[in-house]
Order: C-alpha cells, then sequence, then structure tokens
C-alpha cells in the first residue's frame, strides 16, 4: 500500500510540474513578438526626446535651463548635411576609429594576457601587481603631458592614452573571472592526466570569456572618453579635434555634429564587442535559452 501511495503522489508531482511547464510554441511566440515591441519603444523614446529638444530650442525657452542658446534640431540636421559632404570629415572619422582600434586592440591582448597572470601566478601578482594597482586609480586622460613628453608624435601618445584607459577595465575584469572559476573544473582536469596548458586552454581561457567581454564592453566605452579628451588637448585631426575646433569659433550646430558622430561611433564599436561576445558564449545555458 506504502509503495502504491509513494508512486501515486509521484506521479502527481509529475503531473503538477508538467503543467507549471510552459510549452515550447507558446515561449517561442512571445518571445518572437516580444522584441518589436521593445525596438518600437527604443525608437519611440528617441524621437520624444527629438521632438522635445526641437520644441524647447525653437521656442527659446529658459526654465531652470538655457535652451534659448542651443541650436535646434533643422539646425544640427542642416549642419550635419554640409559635413557629410566634406573630406574633412570622413577623415577625422577615420582618424578616430583607427585610433580607438590600435589603443584597444593592444589593450584586450595586453590586458587578458595580465589578468590571466595576476590571477594564476604567485611570482607575477606580487611582482607586476603592485604596480598595477598604483597606476589604476590615475585617470588616463591626466597621462597626456606625460605622453606628450614620452612619444614623439601625438599620433603615438594619442593611442597610448587610450590603451591605458582600456587595460585596467579589461585586466581587472579579467583577474576577477579567473578568480572566480569552481577549483572543482581544474581538479577535474588534473584528475584525467591533463598539465598547466590543459588547464588553461580547456577551463580557464572558456571559462573567462563573460567577464573577459564584459571587460571589453566596459573597457571600449572608457576608451572613447579618453581618446576624444586627448585629441581635444593634442591631437590634428580626428572627431574630438574638429568638435573642439568648431567650439572655439563658436560653430554650435557644427558641435552637436560631433557630438553625434562620437555617440554613433561609440554606440557601434560597443554594438559590435556585445555581439562578438554573444557569438563566442553561445555555449553559455543562458545564451542558449535566449537564442530559441
Amino acid at each position: 500500500m506504502t509503495a502504491y501511495v509513494t508512486g501515486g503522489a509521484r506521479a502527481q508531482v509529475a503531473d503538477d510540474v508538467a503543467a507549471a511547464i510552459p510549452t515550447p510554441g507558446l515561449v517561442t511566440t512571445r518571445r518572437s513578438a516580444s522584441p518589436w515591441r521593445w525596438w518600437l519603444l527604443r525608437l519611440a523614446s528617441v524621437a520624444a526626446a527629438i521632438g522635445l529638444w526641437q520644441v524647447l530650442t525653437a521656442g527659446k525657452v529658459r526654465l531652470l535651463l538655457r535652451f534659448d542658446t542651443l541650436p535646434t534640431v533643422t539646425q544640427i540636421v542642416n549642419a550635419l548635411q554640409r559635413r557629410l559632404g566634406t573630406y574633412e570629415y570622413w577623415l577625422d572619422l577615420a582618424q578616430s576609429l583607427l585610433r580607438i582600434l590600435s589603443g584597444f586592440g593592444l589593450a584586450a591582448v595586453v590586458g587578458v594576457a595580465t589578468g590571466v597572470l595576476l590571477a594564476r601566478s604567485r611570482l607575477f601578482a606580487n611582482t607586476f601587481g603592485p604596480l598595477t594597482e598604483l597606476a589604476r586609480p590615475i585617470p588616463a586622460i591626466a597621462m597626456v603631458p606625460v605622453a606628450i613628453l614620452l612619444f614623439p608624435t601625438d599620433e603615438a601618445g594619442i593611442v597610448f592614452i587610450t590603451f591605458l584607459a582600456a587595460y585596467f577595465p579589461i585586466m581587472v575584469s579579467t583577474r576577477h573571472a579567473v578568480r572566480a572559476l569552481p577549483t572543482l573544473w581544474e581538479d577535474s582536469v588534473r584528475t584525467l592526466g591533463g598539465g598547466r596548458w590543459d588547464v588553461l586552454t580547456q577551463v580557464v581561457l572558456p571559462g573567462i570569456l563573460p567577464g573577459v567581454f564584459g571587460g571589453l564592453s566596459v573597457g571600449m566605452g572608457v576608451a572613447w572618453i579618453c581618446v576624444i579628451s586627448a585629441e581635444m588637448i593634442s591631437g590634428r585631426l580626428g572627431v574630438g579635434y574638429r568638435t573642439w575646433q568648431d567650439y572655439t569659433v563658436l560653430s554650435y550646430p557644427q558641435v552637436f555634429v560631433g557630438i553625434i558622430t562620437i555617440g554613433v561611433l561609440g554606440f557601434a564599436t560597443a554594438a559590435a564587442v556585445e555581439l562578438v561576445g554573444r557569438r563566442v558564449t553561445r555555449w553559455l545555458p543562458r545564451a542558449q535559452e535566449g537564442s530559441k
């Protein structure tokens, strides 16, 4: 009798669990419909902000903030159309992209390598770790005078500033990701006869990918802040340099063209990092659920 009751209870529990789990068709329908709603909401929020900007600036509203001193949306659009037809605009854009990709790419390689070494090697952590902790609180833009004195060209100095800005977020994220790995994974590889290289390639590098791409995303944003600031201070070309030059001659619509360009470039590069991160970490359970 006991066995019969136990079996019936187990069957009842199984039925309850099955009823609580939504069917795949319903899940797919909900997930396929929701992205369109979110995209419409995003576009609506941007359109509302642009419309509010036009109303406040065209109406020359002064309500705590002086919107009457700012250019209208139509003035900015006209300035953008004129700027898009010039050779200097595309040259500045290419120069800023070259600087950001050079500095960020170097920071990604060095940051991941040193982050792994700081977490895995006690000798390296005690030798190099104190230097990183002393240098990490210093803002990268504060190193502009040092870069001007250290490097023979302004171009190399700006790339160096960009590298410093992106390096520390990437290094710290990688170090924390390595330290957060379960020791059981490493023990399992070693039990099966694996060595240090096997642990690194089969446990450490795959396991830290989510944390690494989090650091890369943060590093890209900080790198853009510093490269634009460095271009304004010591650059001869670039979006930041051109934006500052427009400000000095009081060409405010052109200033906002530069600001919009910086925002679009930052959004595009950050989205590229996020896309690569999702592609590389497809094996994660959460990523597999999101792709269904």
